[in-house]
């Protein structure tokens, strides 16, 4: 099987609700994209393209020496806009594999990319992405921590994805799995991802993957030790900053 050409694509969009703006905030004197942008950069996947909707991210990122494309501000979803974004840039399609990176990852560990890159080696898989076990017993009924109900065996570190959840799934003694947002396509799935209409499924536990589950797409999961910290709040950027603190 021939080896995957993939591009990393940060989808980056300025008005979150609970911190509006959180693209260009400000981290030790740059935007909070570009730590993102460049910790992608040292994955050393390939290119990187921030898809953003306003034109102060795309200023920003391009004043850093980075690659940005403009995409439609009413894109239901990051997935739509990173494919509007793929299109743009490569229309004859030279890239065959996509890389979602969220772009409010300002710590996230280049190796953590290149982890949920992996799994798209093995052949007939359409979708990648990454989850961890979950060690805070109040998280198992949180039902803001998404569970992947994946079947691994003691040592094994992929696994296939059988489904998605907010409730605590599986039943019963073992392991639960946290499960991370981020993703990577070959890009002939994510082109029939986006074009799909919500699933049943998707819209009653709100988790957007389980369009593709429901549609017989193939994701698998690579287990990696942590979860990377997301900024949603104010609280959040300041634990960034401590975290990126020279």
């Amino acid at each position: 099987m021939a080896e995957l050409n993939p591009i990393i694509v940060i989808p980056a969009r300025m008005h979150a609700t609970r911190l509006p703006g959180k693209p260009l905030a400000d981290i030790h004197g740059e935007p909070m994209i570009i730590h993102v942008w460049r910790r992608a950069m040292q994955a050393g996947l390939g290119p990187v393209v921030v898809a953003c909707s306003e034109r102060d991210v795309f200023d920003a990122v391009h004043a850093h020496g980075g690659h940005a494309v403009m995409t439609d501000p009413d894109h239901p979803s990051g997935s739509d806009r990173v494919w509007e974004a793929v299109q743009a840039i490569d229309p004859e399609g030279g890239f065959d594999a996509i890389v979602n990176v969220q772009g409010d990852l300002p710590t996230l560990d280049p190796q953590v990319i290149r982890a949920v890159f992996a799994p798209l080696a093995e052949p007939g898989v359409d979708v990648s992405t990454l989850v961890t076990e979950i060690t805070e017993e109040e998280e198992r009924a949180n039902p803001n921590v998404v569970k992947a109900v994946i079947g691994l065996r003691p040592g094994q570190r992929v696994g296939r994805a059988l489904y998605f959840s907010r409730a605590t799934v599986p039943a019963n003694a073992g392991p639960h799995y946290h499960h991370i947002g981020l993703y990577a396509y070959r890009r002939d799935a994510l082109a029939r991802f986006v074009a799909l209409p919500q699933g049943v499924l998707e819209q009653r536990e709100k988790l957007e993957q389980l369009r593709a589950l429901e549609n017989g797409m193939r994701i698998d999961c690579a287990l990696v030790d942590t979860v990377p910290l997301g900024v949603d709040t104010p609280a959040d950027l300041e634990r960034a900053r401590a975290l990126l603190k020279a």
